[in-house]
């Protein structure tokens, strides 16, 4: 879309309208919340792996090679989150995005 024709709205079914909405009621509940700590701690896990040491691409020809590479890529994020809890390094801050700084300010 070229924007040349506006804005789009888009009707679900009632049914599929229905079920999203309980989906976005069961969000808010407490035992949604907790199971989803448990992916956002894998998320940041992975993200901070793909940043820190590139893993998403190896070095190496080869799975043996490879899995050394990501055995050692492991253990240096082990190290560096020891190396944060021994010397008491704060985590770092979630991203705030234009749009909510702008309301922070007002």
């Amino acid at each position: 879309m070229n924007g040349k024709y506006g804005r789009q709205l888009t009707l679900l079914p009632r049914e599929q309208q229905q079920v999203l909405w309980r989906r976005r009621q069961e969000q808010q509940t407490e035992g949604w919340k907790k199971r989803y700590d448990v992916r956002a701690g894998v998320e940041g896990t992975i993200s901070q792996a793909v940043r820190r040491t590139g893993i998403r691409r190896t070095r190496y020809t080869g799975l043996p090679k490879t899995h050394l590479g990501n055995v050692l890529a492991a253990t240096a994020i082990n190290l560096i989150r020891l190396n944060a809890w021994l010397t008491d390094t704060p985590l770092g801050m979630t991203r705030t995005s234009h749009l909510a700084t702008l309301d922070l300010a007002a």
